[in-house]
């Protein structure tokens, strides 16, 4: 339990002593943001579940947003660290080392890293299982698109994304086995004009849906514009493109957040690995809208079935682009292949940017 010093004056018999006692401290609670909140996508849920906390524990709370993944990192970090933070939550996958280095200077302070895979006594790492609502949008585009063209925007060639491309895939292929995927890398999480730029122009190469791994509406609006049809990104975007948008992987945050920063408080905070998915709520399903009926009575059994465990993303047998069996019939992809994933599965043309 965190306590603070409260001094006040008693007067016994004409004399004035001072007394001191303890009371508990709310902990104060910091956030670093990739892209700004109002991204509406990735940094925006982040920052709903930030909210949660000073909503359902009353914790102060800050956050610095648009934080490069460089030494920008370590200083921005630093900065939380050494104005009275006690627990800090690193937003994004490149500041796994700047989250350490910090950690390391300050070992009595809290951090917990989002979608990384290092941890120290008094770093935690959490993440959602996306890819299984990459495998539902897989599906869905299989089932809906006229083309047989699918065109992805993705952010950076790290495994999480590479992970739901390959599901994607899986998925797609299940309904059309010659379903084309086409791929631009942004090598940005944010920047709505590159996102919006890239949806042009796998527009133009015959995709007729729109999928994106980078953190704004401007994909899924420009998909309207042009009369596609496209997925939300993180946070539920139908209303950015309600003409266009099929469905969303909505990322939820606070209930975890909140958790841990009651944990933090209560004393029983400890280092952990977090990696949940469709069945315990940290990752959702935006309303399906925009297809036949069938296809949304498929998605919500495919939902169903991931939830429930009857079905998993990567069921063998999988083979990669070199035609290799990566994962045997049978067998399901073990989470260590997964988190290090940095292979195409089996149809997908181009070469993976390492």
């Amino acid at each position: 339990m965190f306590k603070k010093l409260t001094s006040f004056l008693i007067v016994v018999s004409g004399m004035i002593l001072l007394s001191t006692t303890t009371q508990a401290k709310d902990p104060k609670i910091g956030f670093i943001y990739i892209g700004p909140p109002g991204d509406h996508g990735w940094t925006y849920m982040h920052d709903q579940g930030r909210q949660d906390i000073e909503i359902e524990l009353g914790f102060e709370t800050t956050y610095i947003e648009n934080v490069p993944e460089n030494a920008d990192a370590t200083r921005a970090i630093q900065k939380l660290a050494a104005s009275g933070h006690d627990l800090i939550f690193t937003t994004s996958f490149n500041y796994m080392d700047q989250t350490l280095e910090v950690a390391e200077q300050y070992p009595d302070i809290k951090f917990e890293h989002a979608t990384g895979y290092k941890r120290l006594d008094n770093v935690s790492t959490y993440s959602s299982r996306f890819y299984e609502g990459r495998t539902i949008s897989g599906h869905i585009a299989a089932k809906e698109s006229k083309t047989g063209i699918i065109g992805y925007i993705a952010s950076f060639p790290i495994p999480e994304v590479v992970r739901g491309i390959n599901a994607f895939m899986l998925a797609a292929q299940k309904v059309n086995p010659d379903i084309q995927i086409k791929i631009i890398w942004a090598y940005t999480w944010y920047d709505p004009a590159k996102e919006g730029d890239s949806a042009k122009t796998l527009i133009n190469q015959g995709a007729d849906i729109i999928v994106q791994h980078t953190d704004t509406y401007a994909p899924c609006r420009v998909a309207q514009e042009m009369g596609v049809k496209a997925f939300g990104q993180a946070s539920d975007q139908y209303k950015f493109c309600p003409e266009a948008h099929l469905t969303a992987i909505i990322d939820e945050w606070g209930p975890y957040y909140v958790a841990r920063a009651k944990a933090l408080a209560d004393g029983t905070w400890e280092s952990t690995d977090t990696w949940k998915g469709l069945d315990s709520g940290m990752v959702q399903m935006a309303k399906y809208t925009n297809m036949h009926p069938d296809t949304k009575y498929e998605a919500i059994a495919i939902e169903n079935a991931l939830s429930e465990g009857k079905m998993h993303s990567f069921e063998g047998p999988i083979y990669n682009q070199a035609g290799e069996l990566m994962v045997p019939e049978g067998e399901i992809a073990p989470d260590s292949m997964l988190l290090g994933m940095n292979w195409y599965v089996k149809g997908i043309d181009g070469q993976l940017p390492q």
